[in-house]
């Protein structure tokens, strides 16, 4: 969800070869807790209120830009260094997979918000029996335009080739959900391992390359609501700022499906400060901090007891629609993969990015 997804094949390959490397511990309780995940993921109020009502934890927060960056990263501590770490779902299956153990079983006995998880963010594919993680906020792809500089009426992806929209159309730097996009254009799952049926979807691909004026995953929404571009493709924070910023704007649920995904959290396997960890996971999953949380957050609250105390203005951005179709953008075949990979950068070239 929040940045571009590379193969991950070529890490656990290295991994399986030549062992999981392990890193050497400090000793005694570490009285750090170290969050691992992207930028902006928690207001600053609360960590600060965190510290304050944990005294003697310190929160250390460490970024990275891409999910192969964290699980390289993890790899490479043996499940060490890191207390709790957020990131996109698909990543996570590789994580919590017995094969790998690199995320331990959380103890729910020292989360007391437990119950405030949503049941429709649970059971997923990474995680089906929820031993290991914490969805921490939801999104979707969505469409975003301007219906001031657009004539036609804008309801799905099919609608982005039309030829009227030539040099005005944005999209996400995310090669599965825009390879993705055109498979859907085609009536084809987002996970299909038909490589016939990618390659189709390529080529239609490629003949959208004339109507796309920017490809990026950072600020994309600047550039709509500058005016810039007339139509994007975005994340759901990115969606949410832009019709905060410009109100006119037309926000689409695309009719052919919609691409969902989930960030997750969870405790590595060995965890410095795993007491710790357990107590931020509850501290945020309280009703009133979770919705602040998301609040800055700019994605779906996956906290119900949460969603009743987020502010009244930001609740129709926050909680899910109920739409028609979701499915979610998970890891496909080798072959598939590499598929997809070739389509991308036949696309760049078009495009001329």
């Amino acid at each position: 969800m929040k940045k571009l997804r590379t193969t991950i094949f070529f890490i656990l390959s290295l991994a399986a070869i030549f062992g999981i490397a392990s890193c050497k511990l400090s000793t005694g309780k570490s009285k750090q807790l170290v969050i691992y995940t992207w930028e902006d993921m928690f207001p600053q109020d609360i960590l600060s209120a965190f510290e304050k009502d944990n005294p003697g934890i310190k929160i250390v927060y460490k970024t990275f830009d891409e999910n192969e960056e964290m699980l390289d990263e993890l790899i490479r501590t043996d499940g060490g260094e890191y207390d709790i770490i957020i990131a996109d779902d698909y990543i996570v299956e590789f994580v919590t997979h017995p094969d790998w153990a690199l995320a331990q079983k959380l103890n729910k006995g020292k989360i007391e918000n437990i119950d405030n998880i949503d049941y429709f963010y649970q059971h997923q594919f990474y995680d089906p029996h929820n031993e290991y993680t914490i969805p921490y906020g939801a999104g979707i792809q969505t469409i975003v335009y301007d219906p001031a500089k657009i004539k036609q009426e804008i309801t799905g992806y099919k609608d982005l080739w039309d030829s009227s929209l030539k040099n005005s159309v944005g999209i996400i730097g995310n090669y599965r959900v825009v390879n993705g996009m055109a498979l859907k254009a085609i009536d084809t799952d987002y996970n299909t391992i038909d490589t016939a049926k990618i390659r189709h979807a390529g080529e239609m691909l490629k003949s959208l390359a004339p109507n796309i004026r920017v490809i990026k995953d950072t600020g994309l929404e600047d550039d709509l609501i500058a005016g810039r571009i007339s139509v994007a493709v975005m994340y759901t924070d990115q969606a949410i700022k832009s019709k905060q910023a410009r109100p006119e704007l037309k926000t689409v649920f695309p009719i052919e499906g919609i691409g969902f995904g989930i960030m997750a959290a969870f405790i590595p396997s060995k965890a410095p400060n795993p007491d710790a960890a357990h107590r931020f996971l509850d501290y945020i999953l309280d009703p009133k901090l979770g919705a602040r949380c998301f609040e800055y957050l700019g994605y779906y609250c996956t906290f119900k007891a949460s969603q009743a105390h987020i502010n009244p203005e930001m609740k129709k951005h926050l909680i899910l629609p109920d739409l028609h179709s979701f499915e979610m953008i998970q890891n496909v075949s080798q072959e598939a993969e590499d598929e997809h990979g070739r389509i991308w950068v036949e696309f760049l070239a078009a495009v001329g990015d």
